[in-house]
């Protein structure tokens, strides 16, 4: 990323000197780049974490009892509770734990295929 930004840059230096060596005032050309390091930003960066947080709220929204879980922090456990902002998840047996919705990493079940697909 850091190379494509020092190359539009350098395009840009390299536009404004050759205007400048003709005698043509600067005009929309000297907004091209800025437009093009947009588009780039906007398809290489936000789009994606855009995309990658809707699917994060549709899998806490789709949570209940019973799913097998596991926290961003690594802890696995099952919901055995839930309100608008907490899980209670039972990591062993009479053993329960109270975390953030927010800090829900994903279905451990998931987690558990992805490892048998690498194999």
């Amino acid at each position: 990323m850091k190379k494509l930004l020092a190359l539009i840059s350098l395009a840009t230096i390299l536009n404004t000197s050759a205007q400048e060596a003709a005698g043509q005032a600067p005009g929309l050309a000297n907004f091209v780049p800025i437009i093009a390091i947009f588009f780039i930003i906007y398809f290489l960066m936000i789009r994606p974490q855009k995309k990658q947080l809707e699917e994060e709220k549709a899998m806490l929204g789709g949570l209940n009892k019973g799913d097998e879980i596991y926290t961003k922090a690594g802890i696995l456990g099952t919901i055995v509770g839930m309100t608008d902002k907490v899980i209670t998840l039972e990591v062993a047996e009479n053993t329960k734990l109270k975390v953030l919705r927010s800090q829900v990493g994903g279905l451990s079940s998931k987690l558990f295929e992805k490892k048998k697909e690498e194999k």
